[in-house]
This record gives C-alpha cells, structure tokens and sequence, in this order.
C-alpha cells in the first residue's frame, strides 16, 4: 500500500504540473521575467544537443559559443525571481488554485471507487520511481508542447506562447515547425535582436544549417534593433565564411571582441575563428596566445590527388585530434569541407567537448583528418581518412594527407 501510495502521489504531482504550469505562465507584458513551462528544461536539452553538434564538429566555434552563452544567459534571467513592485493579475492564480484542488479530490474520489492497489506490479512502481528521478525526457517535452500548441490555437495572440512554443520545438530537433513558431512570435513580440537571432539560427538548421536567403535577411533585422548583439554578429560573421566571404566574417567576428571580455572564453573562440578565416583567406593570421601557443596544435591537410576523383567539393572533412592509445573519442575537432583543401588548422582546448578530456592533458596525441561522405562524424566504409602519430602538443607544422579509404 505504502508503494501505491507513493506512485498515486508521483502521478497526481504530474497532472498538476501538466495542468498548472501553463495557468501559472507569466506574460512578457507583466514585467515577469521569461519563466514559462519548459523554460529551463528547454534550455538544458538545448545545451546538450549543442555539446553534441559540437562534438560532432557541425558547429563552427564562433557559433558555438554564442549559442551556448546566450542559452546560459537565458538559463540566468529564468532562475531569478518575479520583480515584487510588479502588478501581477492574481486571477491565473485562484484558477490554478481551483483547479488543483479539483485534480486532488477527483483523483482521490474516484481511487475510492474504482481503486485497487493490489494489481499494481513492484516492476511498475520501480519505473515509476526511476523515471522520477530524472528531470524531464523528450517525451514529456513533447506532450507539454503539443498542449501548449493547442492552447495557442484558442489564443493565437499570445506572443510569448508561440515563442516558448518554438523553443520547445528546437529542443525536440523539428525544426521546421520551430521556425514557424519563432515566425508567429516575431509578428507578435517587439522587434528584439535576440529573439530574431534566435529565429534565424532555427530556420538556418531547418534548412539544412545553411544561413543563406532568408535567415541572413532575419539576422540584419537583428543587427537593426541592436548592432552589438554578440549572436546576431557571430551570425553575421558565420553567414559571410558560409559564402566564402572571409574578410565579411572576420570584420564582424571581430566586433564582437569589442563587446565581450577579452580574456572571456567567447573572445578566445571568436579569436580561433578570425584565424581560420584569416587562413583561408590567404591572410597571414594574427599571432595571439589563444591561436599560436604551447596549448594549440597547427598545420596543413590535404587530399591525396590519387583519390580526388571519389570526392566533392561539398563532402565534410573532419581534423581532429585524440589520444594516442585509450579511448578514440576527439580531444579536439575542426570540420570543413573538400573544396577548402589544402586548408590550415587548428586544434585546442576549446574545440573539444565541454567536460571532456582535453588536448592538454596528453603530450603526444594522434592527429588525424576524414572525409565523410554523409557529414558524419563517426567514421563509415567509404570514408577517406590519413594519420599522423605521435604529434607533440604545441605542433606548428603538422602535415596530414587523407591517403586511404576507411576499413
């Protein structure tokens, strides 16, 4: 009984939160900070699938931070409190009020007339109280925003709605429908520089992670309402090297080292980004501690000419670095494609996954590069791929030749 009891508990607590969280949702207009439903939970599952496309190397660093900053930031202004001189309407809160107290007492009266505890299994219960100990799945995500879709069918006005509802969506990975939302939400909310950085980030991923067309027209938007905008100019920037523009990108990568610290992570990634810009361009790279150091491994890749007949110009070509003996998982990894090479690279710290091992806690590391016919960063039969062994970090001259085919 004691376990039923439990799990009864567990389940009501759910349907309350189900059903309360969204009366309880503040409105932009109340002066209450942007704490909806799925807030936090949103952004931690944005976090993660950030970690991983980093980890896969389909982010370019510039990106990567600027995305994962502005998620901390989001993630700061949602844990703080109300404003308490801020006029709130208390009606949502008498509903929810009404309404929980509802939820309790049918649940209770209707266990006592249909209840029977004993055909509940120990197995049950024991799922019930794995899964409370997490904190909420892509299934549950998905079930709150499917409500939330349909409460905003019966009030399409709600800009704030459409918006979490387009978070909620990234989260999940479906893009396109979350660049709808973020559209309906841009039609609702003022002009704001990141909510429209935010918008075209999704529709770049929902059309295949390019920032061509309509997402660059979105981004000027943003540059509009506030030119110093650090996701909107990483934006900027990552737009212009998607177009080959190398000199675009590094002028305005490199205002956002005018708003940003200069020993802050964003300006060291910001900075390893203007140097593979500057590379590619033909510039001779600017020698900072954050690009050429002890901590840093450079050099050049390029394609046997034999094989450059089984390739495209658009095929994905990973560098990366790992241990030379233990686990194969990168310590650091740079992504770009077959048309870039003979490219430089460079491989540190900061490319590598976010609390994992790093690049400088090995002296000598395996420095490898790969073309993946899919985009994907794990390997495949029919990939090409070359080696260097025994590479000393701090390397400045490292020369890698994708000369074979992957086994």
């Amino acid at each position: 009984m004691t376990t039923f009891l439990i799990l009864a508990a567990l389940l009501v607590a759910a349907a309350l939160a189900a059903v309360l969280l969204p009366l309880l949702k503040p409105s932009r207009n109340s002066g209450a900070t942007d704490s909806s439903t799925l807030s936090l939970q949103v952004l931690r599952e944005q976090l993660l699938e950030l970690d991983s496309e980093r980890r896969a190397g389909t982010l370019d660093p510039a990106q990567y931070e600027t995305e994962r900053a502005e998620i901390e930031r989001r993630a700061i202004e949602d844990g703080r409190p109300t404003d308490l001189h801020t006029p709130v309407d208390k009606r949502p809160v008498r509903l929810a009020a009404t309404v929980g107290t509802a939820v309790v007492a049918l649940s209770a009266g209707l266990y006592l007339v249909l209840g029977a505890p004993a055909v509940l299994q120990s197995t049950s219960i024991q799922s019930a109280q794995q899964s409370n100990t997490h904190a909420v799945t892509p299934q549950q995500i998905e079930a709150m925003a499917a409500k939330l879709a349909e409460r905003l069918q019966e009030n399409p006005a709600d800009g704030e709605g459409w918006l979490m509802l387009a978070r909620s969506y990234g989260a999940l990975g479906r893009f396109p429908e979350a660049s709808a939302a973020f559209g309906r939400a841009t039609s609702l909310l003022p002009e704001d520089a990141q909510l429209l950085s935010d918008y075209a980030d999704t529709l770049a991923m929902a059309q295949g992670r390019s920032l061509q067309g309509e997402p660059e027209k979105i981004i000027k938007r943003a540059l509009a309402a506030d030119p110093r905008n650090i996701k909107a100019l990483a934006l900027s920037g990552s737009s212009a090297f998607e177009r080959q523009d190398y000199a675009g990108a590094i002028g305005e990568w490199r205002k956002v080292l005018t708003v940003v610290p200069a020993d802050s992570t964003v300006a060291t990634r910001i900075k390893n980004s203007i140097a593979d810009a500057e590379a590619r361009s033909g510039q001779t790279p600017v020698q900072t501690n954050s690009v050429v150091s002890a901590k840093s491994i450079r050099g050049i890749v390029s394609l046997d000419s034999v094989l450059r007949g089984q390739v495209a110009n658009t095929d994905t070509v990973f560098v990366f670095a790992r241990a030379v003996s233990g686990p194969r998982m990168p310590l650091a990894i740079q992504r770009m494609t077959v048309g870039d090479l003979p490219a430089r690279f460079t491989l540190d710290d900061s490319m590598g996954m976010a609390g994992g091992p790093k690049l400088t806690d090995h002296a000598q590391v395996t420095v490898g590069a790969r073309i993946s016919k899919s985009g994907s960063a794990t390997p495949s039969k029919g990939d090409l791929e070359g080696y260097v062994e025994q590479v000393s970090t701090g390397s400045d001259a490292v020369r890698v030749t994708i000369s074979k085919p992957v086994r």
